[in-house]
């Protein structure tokens, strides 16, 4: 595996912006409790047509973009390279978490002894990345 040491530390924008904000709206909805009980569970939509679940960010994360579990590889596309060990730790509780627990309902993921941790280390990866907000 490549370190980040090793990445070009001289990114200075991303070449997918469109998709790296879908990745921060991604990180951001898995950081806030509160809008993922309103939304996700209660589906307390903020306006008509509004679609957020706990499905559409880890396919965001995991299947358009594969931040997680590789952040490494969204170097320069999607993320810069101080963002790799935030978004890495959020992958190491939110991939397991995954495996276990499977296909099941957004509440099933809320109750989870470890959501929890998965809500802080995404809220720490969210920090990073709005350090980067207009550089895109």
């Amino acid at each position: 595996m490549v370190e980040v040491e090793n990445v070009e530390q001289a990114v200075t924008n991303v070449q997918v912006p469109g998709l790296r904000a879908l990745v921060v709206e991604a990180v951001q909805a898995l950081s806030d409790r509160e809008h993922q009980e309103r939304v996700w569970i209660r589906l307390e939509r903020p306006h008509p047509g509004y679609e957020d679940n706990l499905d559409m960010n880890i396919s965001i994360l995991f299947d358009d973009t594969s931040i997680l579990p590789d952040p490494l590889s969204g170097v320069g596309w999607y993320i810069y390279p101080d963002e790799v060990e935030p978004l890495r730790e959020l992958g190491s509780v939110l991939d397991p978490m995954i495996d276990e627990i499977g296909d099941a309902a957004d509440s099933a993921y809320l109750a989870h002894p470890r959501w929890n941790e998965v809500v802080r280390l995404a809220g720490v990866a969210l920090q990073v990345m709005r350090t980067h907000e207009g550089a895109v």
